[in-house]
């Protein structure tokens, strides 16, 4: 597994590097045979809080754990804990699916809202599209705690969106 250890108003000694390491290297057990597992660490400091983000990077699926204390060795564990029950839970979910588990519900087209301001765009992010089902991208979706999720379709190569509604099903936006 590949380890980067990054810090923003901080400086990174070597004692935290060691400790991030030494943390983020016992998540190597769920990938024992094989995909390439990157992993990245970024801790900052704001307002007096220790913060720490963890992202894993295994064959395109994003693991993210995030922990805010006023330690920043408790915010390092705090962050893997969270890590760890993404790699279980998608794992969990990923077997179900292989054994012929229970499928996501059929999604639903999105229903258009009105909006009543005209809100101003103050982030834009960009990221690139891979190709997968829509229950991958559900899956995804719930792994990084969003509510939608944008991803090119492998079955129709279009761009999609899923998102949770407001009754716990999934809704699907496809192009016409």
């Amino acid at each position: 597994m590949r380890t980067i250890v990054k810090g923003k108003n901080i400086e990174i000694t070597p004692a935290l590097r060691s400790y991030a390491t030494k943390k983020t290297s016992k998540l190597e057990k769920f990938f024992e045979d094989g995909p390439e597992v990157s992993c990245e660490v970024m801790m900052r400091v704001e307002r007096e809080l220790d913060i720490v983000e963890i992202t894993l990077q295994v064959n395109g699926v994003l693991m993210r754990g995030e922990e805010k204390t006023e330690d920043m060795y408790a915010s390092i564990d705090g962050a893997v804990e969270k890590v760890e029950r993404q790699i279980r839970k998608f794992k969990t979910k990923y077997l179900n699916r292989l054994q012929g588990g229970p499928k996501l519900g059929e999604l639903r087209p999105a229903v258009e809202e009105k909006n009543a301001g005209a809100p101003r765009i103050v982030r834009t992010k960009r990221f690139a599209l891979k190709p997968m089902s829509t229950d991958e991208a559900v899956m995804q979706m719930e792994l990084l705690g969003h509510s939608f999720f944008v991803f090119r379709n492998a079955a129709t190569q279009e761009v999609n969106v899923v998102y949770r509604r407001q009754d716990g099903n999934y809704g699907l936006i496809e192009p016409e």
